[in-house]
């Protein structure tokens, strides 16, 4: 079995070890060719799909992001279209995918390449980088795998496949640890022919062969060179990141219908779910009983009944969710608010949690109702 390069050293005359980038030129292209995912931004590379479908795919599952990533781009074919478009239907377009800051941040981008860039999104990693929402990661993507630029990318599935190369012990998130991959991929575009491929093969390799809990190392091309797999245990490399401490909250929500219509509020400017639409809600620290939770809703409210609660995990909090109905209510006049014709919420940007008990109405009094 070949073994990777040896050990290089930095400036600071530490040893670092490396991949073998002249082999991950040479193995990944060949293996993407047979092995890639059919995928639609697969099927036609622009500037404007590459930035579209990466901003779906920040911490998104795949399977979840190809419908919405469909339906995105036939409501919104370019970026002229999406940069006129307003806000409010681009947020609702992005409904079922959640970290809504990137809808807006995407739309900011797009109305910038309209007014800077003439409409085209541009090539270079620089001008990439100022655009709304896009990072260094974004940027190679699409400077790279778009237009072919020798420009580095690192994402989870890249770390994961170069610790595992080179049998590196660094943790995910550490300063040190992100350096070197950054220097390796680096080097790994350097030496590539076709840097855009091979960009697009490490991330393919670590998201289907190079898995996180259960690599398929017998299906690995570059298994040859993989010093994990002959040296260590490929399923433990690297190691986990520091589990995030999480925080309960308790948010109560009040539903108050007229006709087919239920009354919205919108949230505040930051926080979780910022900007979006939500029924009269208030949020504590623990459940609250029906007289709490009248006086301190932001809506006057009668004859108020629990109807239903339930469980929404974020990436730091486990929320509770406890609904309620009233007789009748109105808004209280201090936050924007409005009555939204239920067969019409799509149109509206709403948190997953809110449409899922926006689209089962509830009866007055009705506490056998089940989220």
């Amino acid at each position: 079995m070949t073994r990777a390069k040896p050990a290089r050293e930095r400036q600071s005359g530490v040893l670092s070890p490396s991949v073998d980038e002249t082999r991950l030129g040479l193995a990944l292209p060949q293996w993407f060719a047979q092995a890639a995912r059919d995928l639609p931004w697969r099927r036609s590379r622009s500037g404007y799909w590459g930035l579209v479908s990466e901003a779906m795919l920040q911490q998104t599952q795949v399977d979840r992001v190809i419908p919405a990533f469909q339906r995105f781009i036939e409501r919104f074919p370019s970026v002229r279209a999406l940069a006129q478009a307003p806000e409010e239907d681009v947020v609702a377009a992005w409904q079922g995918l959640g970290y809504y800051r990137r809808a807006r941040n995407l739309h900011a981008a797009a109305k910038r390449i309209l007014e800077v860039f003439d409409g085209e999104v541009p090539s270079d990693v620089d001008a990439l980088q100022s655009l709304p929402g896009v990072g260094r990661y974004t940027a190679g993507a699409i400077a790279s795998i778009v237009f072919g630029e020798r420009a580095p990318i690192v994402d989870g599935n890249i770390a994961r496949v170069f610790a595992r190369l080179a049998l590196h012990s660094g943790t995910p998130g550490e300063r040190s640890f992100d350096q070197w991959c950054w220097e390796e991929a680096e080097r790994v575009v350097a030496a590539a022919d076709e840097p855009g491929v091979v960009n697009e093969a490490l991330m393919e390799l670590g998201a289907t062969i190079c898995r996180k809990h259960d690599p398929q190392c017998d299906e690995c091309p570059v298994r040859d060179i993989c010093v994990g797999l002959k040296d260590g245990d490929p399923a433990s490399i690297p190691p986990a990141k520091r589990a995030i401490t999480r925080k309960e909250v308790h948010h109560h929500a009040v539903l108050i219908y007229r006709e087919n219509a239920v009354l919205l509020i919108r949230r505040g400017e930051q926080g979780l779910w910022a900007r979006m639409w939500e029924p009269p809600t208030y949020e504590s620290n623990k459940q609250l009983g029906l007289a709490t939770i009248s006086k301190r809703i932001p809506a006057s409210v009668k004859k108020l009944s629990k109807v239903g609660s339930f469980e929404h995990r974020t990436t730091h909090r486990d929320v509770s969710f406890h609904v309620y109905v009233a007789a009748s209510g109105e808004p209280a006049s201090n936050v924007e608010s409005l009555w939204q014709p239920l067969d019409q919420l799509d149109e509206l940007g709403l948190a997953n949690p809110h449409l899922r008990m926006l689209r089962k109405r509830f009866d007055e009094g009705d506490s056998s109702s089940r989220l």
